[in-house]
């Protein structure tokens, strides 16, 4: 235990940034409207449900009614300037948060008596943790609550590895939460609609349970402030100033998660959450000893998120570390590229606020920097030799769980697709585009299938690009049982010189992996060695498309005989032959169908291990085994082999099984034979497939 620290200087904390985050439809973009219209930024609050809040401004958050990316709002609250940031619930969008939390000086996390939502709500407040954010527990919905607050917060605590803090008790009539009693002013409240409660006495049969719920606050405070113990052991009641320097400082320091109650749809419990981040959460000064970043130097700020707007073009939403920024300012960014800030504004949802400058701790847009990406740092000034501190480290994304296959529309709308790409790639770093070299597809590959969809969303509705999207081609091949000899002659004459090439080959199977190998046992000239690769070319080339009709693996030529012309033969002659006999052989030699198989690792919490267990095996899985999950407690691992061909819904159904947290990372592992009717049936969907494809 340490001695009490007063933190005097907490309500000069400047520009503060606050992260509002929480498990999927907990209320988070309700709350953030609450506070931006408590504080007087907004005339009235605004209704998800109606569609007419700030944060949710984009047409996909409206079209699926949930949060799709970060949304920024600020307003003054008694002199103290706040920004705001909505962050998705959803997994799916978890990217959003990565470049953003670290900045943050606080962070609200949205919670609600659902015991379904708290492997979210424990993935959340580890990250904070992990990250050393200090941050408050909200908990939303009182008026609907059926369980007690202390059984509530009994099930709440599994999911912070923090002490959870109860600074607020609820004051129920007739099983209705109508106000809530703050522990540490000692008053009670009485929620008004869309209005700051009001005080009022507080009633006699409430106050058993108040100083037992008090007493038991000041007793966690009091395990970091030795002087408070000495004060509770002697039955001496602690000042109020003294407490609420406590509360400051084991918030700022992690020792303690405060909970506050409340229903932000009702505009209930929010004040008294504006009043403690005003006097508790620290500033700037904090967050860059958090970072790493000395107070001295030229101006610095860090992106937390890009955004292409389709008139005012590129904007980089960051927050000041250090010093202060002036429209038309130059810059470099931590790459070391120089570019000039052409517009500096606050936003507020999709709109926006002009501004001549922005000082420490202010979070604004940075108009035009072209050359500037989410997780860049910007200078003010040129770096020095050892270059532009970084800032907050963004965590990357983790692998793609999901992906889909593009094809443009319009066939004109292909040079269009490539600049869409970058940009959507530019907003949203846990997108992967790439060509695939086998099937020549364009592959989009994401964290679950909403995330695509919403990508695709924004490419036809931002950018005009519209795209046809199907389940990716999976990577069939075919090899041989047998080996068997062929014999390829190619000769044409038609006036002037002719072509003429004539190969021998023996062919046959190799081990799995070994991919194709090509040598000679010619004896005695029958073909000169400078058409040897020409051979082997011609080789490569029957093995684009076996007989089955997909690539050839696996499989060795070895030419053994032919014959040529001094006057026809050429090495297109030879290849030609060679591909004659290749084709021959291939056909003659047993071909079966190979699928690959993946390594795949599923990660889920310890509750739905089993669950997952049947679903990996229900897609035809090989079980390895399973682990405790090496970085995240109460986790599991399973280890599985499972065909590629069953891949394509797992995230989908493993979600479903998890509370929706689960994921999973995959490998290649190796090929595996299909026989029988499985095989005749993807061998003649692949023929309908390149039909079709033909046809147009």
């Amino acid at each position: 235990m340490t001695g009490k620290a007063s933190d005097p200087g907490r309500r000069l904390a400047g520009p503060r940034l606050i992260a509002i985050t929480g498990p999927f439809q907990s209320g988070k973009t309700t709350l953030f409207e609450s506070l931006l219209a408590r504080a007087g930024a907004l005339q009235r609050q605004g209704s998800v449900r109606d569609g007419t809040t700030v944060g949710d401004s984009s047409r996909e958050a409206r079209d699926h009614a949930m949060s799709v990316e970060a949304n920024a709002g600020s307003a003054d609250y008694m002199g103290d300037r706040f920004t705001f940031i909505d962050l998705p619930g959803s997994i799916e969008f978890s990217q959003e948060a990565r470049a953003v939390l670290p900045l943050c000086d606080a962070a609200v996390v949205v919670c609600e008596a659902d015991e379904r939502k708290l492997p979210a709500l424990r993935m959340i407040l580890r990250g904070l943790e992990e990250l050393r954010v200090p941050r408050f527990l909200f908990l939303n919905k009182i008026d609907l609550a059926a369980a007690t607050l202390g059984d509530t917060l009994t099930m709440l605590q599994p999911a912070s590895r923090t002490p959870l803090l109860l600074r607020q008790i609820p004051i129920w009539r007739n099983g209705i939460a109508t106000g809530f009693i703050d522990l540490a002013l000692e008053r009670a409240f009485v929620y008004r609609e869309h209005a700051p409660s009001e005080v009022v006495s507080l009633p006699a049969g409430e106050r058993p349970a108040e100083k037992q719920a008090r007493y038991s606050m000041l007793e966690k405070l009091a395990d970091h402030d030795d002087e408070l113990m000495e004060e509770l052991i002697g039955d001496i009641e602690p000042p109020r100033d003294q407490i609420f320097d406590d509360l400051a400082k084991e918030l700022r320091e992690g020792q303690v998660v405060p909970l506050l109650i409340g229903a932000a749809e009702r505009g209930n419990g929010v004040t008294r959450l504006l009043k403690a981040l005003r006097h508790e959460t620290p500033g700037i000064a904090a967050a860059r000893a958090r970072l790493g970043i000395s107070h001295e130097g030229p101006a610095l700020a860090q992106v937390m998120r890009t955004i292409h707007t389709a008139h005012g073009g590129k904007l980089s939403l960051a927050r000041v570390l250090r010093g202060a920024f002036a429209d038309g300012g130059a810059v470099v960014n931590s790459r070391g590229a120089e570019e000039r800030i052409a517009g500096l504004s606050r936003l507020m949802g999709a709109g926006s606020s002009k501004q001549p400058g922005i000082t420490e701790g202010d979070t604004a847009a940075f108009g035009r920097l072209e050359k500037t990406m989410t997780g860049d740092a910007i200078g003010a000034v040129k770096p020095a030799a050892a270059g532009l501190p970084r800032g907050a480290p963004v965590a990357a994304p983790p692998p793609p769980v999901h992906a889909f296959c593009l094809a443009v529309k319009d066939r004109k709308d292909e040079t269009r697709l490539a600049q869409a790409l970058g940009k959507l790639i530019d907003e949203d770093f846990s997108l992967v585009f790439e060509q695939d070299q086998a099937s020549g597809e364009l592959r989009v590959a994401g964290q679950g299938e909403m995330h695509l969809r919403v990508a695709l969303e924004r490419l036809a509705a931002r950018f005009g690009v519209s795209v046809e999207a199907r389940r990716p081609t999976v990577a069939w091949r075919e090899t041989i049982r047998d080996a068997v000899s062929a014999r390829g002659r190619h000769r044409k004459q038609s006036g002037g010189h002719g072509q003429f090439g004539d190969v021998a080959l023996d062919v046959s199977p190799l081990p799995r992996g070994a991919g194709f190998s090509f040598a000679d046992a010619v004896h005695g000239g029958s073909v000169p060695r400078n058409y040897f690769p020409a051979i082997e070319a011609g080789c490569r080339d029957a093995l684009a498309r076996g007989p089955l009709g997909f690539p050839v693996v696996d499989v060795a030529a070895v030419l053994t005989d032919g014959s040529f012309h001094t006057v026809d033969s050429s090495d297109m002659a030879f290849r030609t032959a060679a591909r004659i006999a290749m084709q021959d052989a291939l056909a003659r030699a047993r071909p079966v169908l190979l699928e690959p198989v993946l390594s795949v690792t599923l990660h889920v919490p310890g509750e739905a291990m089993s669950r997952a267990g049947q679903i990996a095996a229900a897609r035809r899985g090989q079980i390895l085994g399973f682990d405790a999950h090496e970085a995240w407690e109460g986790w599991d691992s399973l280890r599985a082999l499972i065909p590629e061909a069953e891949m394509g819904d797992l995230i989908i159904e493993l979600r479903s099984a998890s509370a929706g947290v689960g994921a999973f990372s995959s490998s290649f592992d190796h090929l595996a034979e299909v026989t029988g009717k499985p095989a005749e049936a993807i061998v003649k969907q692949a023929a309908q497939a390149r039909a079709l494809a033909g046809a147009h």
